[in-house]
């Protein structure tokens, strides 16, 4: 997903017009991080079900246990967000470090629901501190002799990372021991040495610290509501849609390939949020309406064969809907964030990005709790039935608003 801070200025002193900036280190390292933070984030998904089956609990509680990471994650994005631009980057981001390295310990001695529950909360509320504080700091770092990299990073290195994460835990639970701690303990130790570059290596860009204050700012500027409107069917069949290959995903995955194996789940996650990361990366110069509506229209098509597939009960089919899904959820969210955003005054923008995610997020967790309740009374592939129609029903929708209403909004040649 694209990062919170990504059209947000840097808080840094800047030297004179004309002065060369020299490059500073750690670019690569808040790279990681937000590559990392999304992989602890997908990791728990092929282990669902096994949780699921050692402690008795239905499909409603297990999307629970997903979903419940949402509201944490939204709390520290909009009230803390901005914390970094007044204390500095470092000291937000191992504090963001501890709380994911103190998640990633309830994970691993989780002995029930509860803790589930409490390390996916903490999880949830780390992510979403380390997304302000690590976009801000790529934009900070960023080379000088490549303009844009920060951005373009931003907007890519986490939706791989959910891949990557995902990829890691089924290869992991599938052939590894003791894989409901092994993952996190590999997580761990990879958060550890990112945590001592950064406090050790790593520049401290904020030179004029201020004491912080809590401030919460969500509006949609009149300018950018056409487009907002029209977007919103966009953005809500694109977070929905993640949700449940995360959360239900890999039983699903099970189900048709009537295999005990974990990887086909997590390889399908690997595959929508692969694609979806590396369409964003190539597509970078398409215009936003361009890319929201191809996405959109390429969404559709991918989720009414994902339909198709559930229904005839054939895996090859369903990996091959996947991956026209993934293609087409990259294009349309980025398309529909970056036609939003540009649409807003630069001091405008940090509370219209804050209103596209309270409004993606809401569609990444109420849905999903949707389905799980669902599922538990008709089933799984009857629910994930309708959950496809109903994702390929918005994109189709956002499709017929946007083609019009993106044309007349977006600034010609936004991208």
């Amino acid at each position: 997903m694209p990062p919170y801070s990504a059209t947000q200025q840097p808080a840094v002193r800047l030297p004179p017009e004309g002065v060369p900036t020299p490059d500073r280190r750690g670019f690569w390292v808040f790279a990681a991080l937000l590559t990392l933070f999304p992989m602890a984030a997908s990791a728990p998904s092929p282990l669902y079900a096994d949780y699921a089956a050692r402690w008795q609990f239905s499909d409603t509680t297990l999307t629970i246990v997903f979903a419940v990471y949402a509201a944490p994650l939204l709390i520290a994005l909009l009230v803390f967000g901005s914390f970094s631009d007044e204390i500095g980057r470092k000291p937000v981001t191992l504090v963001a470090a501890g709380l994911l390295a103190a998640s990633l310990t309830l994970f691993i001695t989780a002995d029930g629901l509860t803790a589930l529950i409490a390390a996916r909360a903490l999880q949830g509320f780390a992510t979403g501190l380390l997304t302000a504080v690590a976009s801000a700091a790529l934009l900070d770092l960023q080379p000088s002799r490549r303009p844009g990299l920060a951005s373009l990073l931003g907007a890519a290195l986490s939706t791989g990372g959910l891949g990557l994460g995902a990829l890691l835990s089924g290869f992991l639970v599938q052939y590894a021991w003791s894989p409901s701690k092994l993952t996190y303990l590999i997580l761990l130790g990879a958060l550890g040495l990112l945590a001592i570059a950064t406090a050790s290596w790593a520049d401290e860009t904020v030179t004029h610290r201020i004491r912080p204050r809590i401030r919460v700012l969500v509006s949609v500027p009149a300018e950018a509501r056409p487009i907002f409107l029209a977007a919103t069917p966009c953005l809500i069949s694109t977070w929905a849609l993640i949700s449940f290959y995360l959360s239900l995903g890999p039983k699903l995955v099970t189900t048709l390939s009537h295999s005990s194996s974990h990887l086909p789940g997590a390889i399908s996650v690997a595959l929508l949020t692969g694609l979806a990361s590396l369409v964003t990366l190539a597509t970078k110069n398409w215009a936003s309406h361009t890319s929201m509506v191809s996405g959109c229209a390429v969404l559709t098509a991918g989720s009414g064969l994902t339909v198709a597939a559930i229904a005839i009960n054939c895996p090859v089919l369903f990996y091959l809907s996947t991956m026209i899904a993934g293609i087409g959820f990259g294009l349309a969210f980025s398309g529909a964030f970056r036609s939003i955003v540009a649409l807003a005054e630069p001091t405008e923008r940090g509370a219209l990005i804050a209103a596209t995610y309270v409004l993606g997020y809401t569609a990444f967790a109420i849905p999903a709790i949707i389905s799980g309740v669902i599922s538990t009374h008709e089933g799984l592939c009857h629910t994930a039935i309708g959950y496809s129609a109903a994702v390929a029903g918005l994109a189709l929708i956002a499709l017929l608003s946007t083609h019009h209403t993106s044309r007349r909004s977006t600034p010609a040649g936004s991208h």
